[in-house]
């Protein structure tokens, strides 16, 4: 399809509006010889939503660069539907279990008119091409270590920079439902405080004080104290190790945060692994496990991490975007990932 027949299938979705996923034929219609549309890859777990009916979770017109590292990223007419993760059945088993993107011209207003795609015969891409797109171009699928290519991977051809002082996007977020005007403007404190202290800290002076200031108003209000998730281990001293062997379903408390910062080095990792300042808020609760993670594509390189020691996911406890001003109410929700070592059986 052309670029003009794309756009005529843009929705301008919002968060809870129902939809049903497009059939195969027409999805395949829309993407090109790579199996993207505008750089984004069709991946082969999405064929099993063709046809159902979901509700979306957040309007995906941002995300977090877990590429390159450059903070926000400008998403264009895509969404995320509730509870449709990737299984990685199409990728060696990743157990990432990413958030998929939804470009709107693979959906249907759940109601209303349905704006039919043409399938040509000889259309550009196929059902075969999409599973061949899921490793390297030029790479044998069946290379025991192949590169692998997923919508995380390709994120930085998919998306374009977004500055999180881009104050259109905190306005988008509230007109598509995303966040609360009062989240937004609670978000946009935290991150512009979080800019004053690394200001602070490079000049050596004053941010004892900001931070005794800030964990002052905040227990005076009843809030949560500065989410500190760096460590006091030196760099060139190991960090400890714990092994619980928890198993999906178990039910566990994630420690406090003074006692994961106690197995955390400097630069906030325990043994290579990071504790994000978006984990802190979860700290002191209880969650049942979701599943051991051993199996997780690097999203720079694109080759397959096998762990030594499998990390934890917790049901419903993802990254929310509140803490970090270079991701600021990015609505990816990524699974957070726990050493045993942060974790009480109960």
């Amino acid at each position: 399809m052309n670029t003009s027949d794309i756009s005529k299938l843009r929705l301008g979705l919002k968060a809870g509006e129902w939809i049903v996923v497009r059939s195969k034929e027409e999805i395949l219609a829309t993407l090109d010889a790579r199996s993207r549309l505008d750089g984004m890859p069709f991946q082969p777990e999405m064929f099993a939503y063709c046809g159902n009916l979901y509700r979306v979770h957040k309007v995906a017109h941002k995300t977090c660069d877990t590429v390159d590292k450059t903070g926000s990223r400008s998403v264009t007419d895509s969404v995320h539907l509730e509870g449709v993760r990737c299984d990685g059945s199409g990728h060696a088993g990743c157990q990432a279990r990413c958030l998929i993107f939804w470009k709107e011209a693979w959906l249907q207003r759940a109601a209303g008119p349905r704006k039919p795609i043409a399938h040509p015969d000889a259309s550009l891409c196929t059902e075969a091409a999409v599973r061949s797109a899921t490793v390297a171009s030029g790479e044998d699928p069946s290379d025991p270590d192949p590169t692998w290519v997923c919508q995380t991977t390709a994120l930085p051809e998919m998306t374009r920079p977004l500055r999180w002082w881009d104050l259109r996007q905190y306005i988008k977020d509230v007109l598509t439902g995303n966040h609360k005007t009062w989240s937004i403007i609670k978000m946009l404190c935290f991150g512009s405080f979080r800019v004053l202290l690394r200001v602070l800290n490079r000049i050596g002076i004053g941010d004892r004080f900001a931070l005794n200031g800030y964990d002052a108003f905040q227990k005076l209000r009843g809030g949560r104290p500065y989410p500190h998730a760096t460590g006091v281990i030196p760099l060139d001293q190991p960090t400890p190790k714990g092994v619980l062997n928890l198993r999906a379903g178990e039910t566990v408390e994630v420690k406090s945060s003074e006692e994961i910062r106690a197995t955390l080095n400097v630069s906030g990792r325990n043994r290579g692994m990071w504790f994000d300042q978006e984990m802190v808020k979860f700290c002191g609760n209880r969650y049942t496990v979701e599943l051991r993670v051993d199996r997780l594509i690097d999203e720079k390189s694109g080759k397959m991490l096998v762990m030594k020691n499998p990390c934890i996911q917790l049901q419903g406890v993802t990254c929310q975007g509140e803490c970090t001003s270079d991701r600021l109410g990015c609505p990816r929700a990524i699974n957070a990932y726990w050493r045993e070592l942060w974790l009480n059986r109960v």
